[in-house]
């Protein structure tokens, strides 16, 4: 590898590698560690054909998805830890729950148009600024503000229980929302 495709990849790198965990983080269900390992995993795939890859982003998604099916397939079942005693804590089923939150935003994603769910998604899953929402999607920038807000409106319509983390959240300074997601 050439010092300029070198420095070239340290900069993909650099600039994405957050994206790109939040992305293998969504892929392994949470797992931080098992995310770290799929990025680099698709990094090390990629460096070895940086010179030929067109779209790096396209080409690093590929190798993960593909990777993280491959080990949905080859997983085998794991055994559970067995205790004594049942433990201390066992919660309550509030509807809170991360579980329970992830399934109700995916319900209520399903039920947007393709175009909304685009837009959501690219905008707070993948974290793309309205710039370059706007370029992916061959749109004006005025046309991803208003859609993404007409697609919150929407999405808060279809699932009011997410709408009370948003009320919470202009006075919660420190809340994990999406940015614009109370807005």
């Amino acid at each position: 590898m050439d010092p300029q495709d070198h420095e070239r990849f340290r900069e993909y790198v650099d600039a994405r590698w957050s994206a790109l965990l939040r992305l293998a983080n969504l892929l392994t269900g949470g797992d931080q560690h098992e995310a770290e390992d799929l990025v680099q995993i698709a990094l090390m795939k990629a460096l070895g054909r940086w010179r030929h890859v067109e779209d790096p982003d396209g080409y690093v998604r590929k190798v993960m998805y593909r990777h993280q099916i491959s080990r949905w397939r080859l997983r085998r079942p794991h055994r559970e830890a067995t205790f004594a005693a049942p433990p201390g804590d066992l919660g309550v089923a509030d509807g809170t729950s991360a579980a329970d939150l992830r399934i109700t935003v995916g319900q209520a994603l399903a039920r947007l148009t393709p175009r909304q769910r685009t837009m959501l998604v690219l905008r707070y899953f993948e974290d793309l600024s309205e710039t370059e929402v706007a370029g992916i999607l061959g749109c004006s920038v005025g046309t991803v503000r208003s859609t993404t807000h007409r697609s919150l409106a929407r999405l808060r319509t279809l699932a009011p229980e997410l709408g009370a983390p948003a009320r919470a959240a202009v006075t919660a300074p420190n809340t994990n929302m999406p940015k614009g997601a109370h807005t």
